[in-house]
């Protein structure tokens, strides 16, 4: 059984827009939703501004795609590099936002460095903050991202058949500066489950070497194939756009959207 694709934004693209703009500039180019991050446009905590938020993206037709938090289990690691949000903070955002997904790191250690007890923290925790979430309507996605648990095809397989929740799951893009080959096999092995997609263009270029979208086309639609044919409804979201132009980012909606268009017909 084939699936829809919806198409949207992940909002830390344009950090130094406002979420009024975000809105407009989204509603104007035709995509369906936003997800909206945590560390500037929908800060953790701040209940009554996501609210706003929330109120302000449906009243415009679009909906939350998800909440971006940048929580990464700092309260349970003493050496933590950074400072970042409690859970309780994350989930009550979440939920005033109208949210039906958070975005966690999993931790900020890779899966080659991480320690075994590490490993189990964020096992443990991640079922607890599903369980969480679960009573409240959300999902957990974690990162797909370098230096965390979740770093490589084979630890993010392992890290969620360790977790093994029903509320848990992976967000998914193409890793950087690996294999076309690479990046197959991973949506392959884990796509039951990935939840949403970001979208982005990197070739097999390092950060922040972005191109425009359409560059991309023969291997994004290899992935939209592939999601397409899953079964599974999903939100394919654009993060990262080429110079962090607003021009960039209404070409690459357009190709976004015609992808999808295709992939929705077959």
């Amino acid at each position: 059984m084939d699936a829809k694709i919806k198409t949207g934004l992940v909002s830390i693209s344009f950090r130094q827009q406002s979420v009024e703009n975000l809105v407009k500039l989204v509603s104007e180019v035709g995509l369906e939703g936003i997800e909206w991050g945590g560390d500037v446009h929908v800060p953790h905590g701040d209940v009554k501004r996501a609210e706003q938020v929330k109120r302000m993206t449906f009243d415009s037709g679009l909906k939350v795609s998800a909440y971006g938090s940048y929580y990464k289990f700092q309260e349970y690691n003493p050496d933590s590099r950074t400072k970042g949000p409690e859970m309780e903070a994350v989930l009550n955002t979440a939920e005033a936002l109208g949210a039906p997904a958070i975005r966690i790191w999993a931790g900020e250690t890779s899966a080659a460095d991480a320690s075994d007890s590490w490993w189990r923290t964020i096992v443990e925790k991640t079922k607890e903050f599903a369980d969480h979430a679960s009573r409240r309507g959300i999902r957990i996605d974690f990162e797909f991202h370098s230096d965390t648990l979740t770093d490589t095809n084979e630890s993010t397989k392992k890290l969620l058949a360790d977790i093994n929740h029903p509320e848990v799951k992976t967000l998914w893009q193409p890793y950087l500066s690996v294999s076309h080959v690479y990046r197959l096999e991973g949506i392959r092995m884990l796509l039951d489950a990935i939840s949403n997609i970001h979208c982005n263009y990197f070739a097999q270029d390092p950060w922040p070497h972005m191109h425009v979208l359409e560059e991309g086309k023969s291997e994004w639609m290899d992935y939209l194939n592939i999601l397409q044919k899953s079964g599974t409804e999903r939100w394919v979201s654009i993060e990262h756009v080429k110079n962090h132009a607003v021009e960039n980012f209404a070409g690459d909606a357009k190709t976004l959207k015609h992808w999808v268009a295709e992939m929705n017909q077959l």
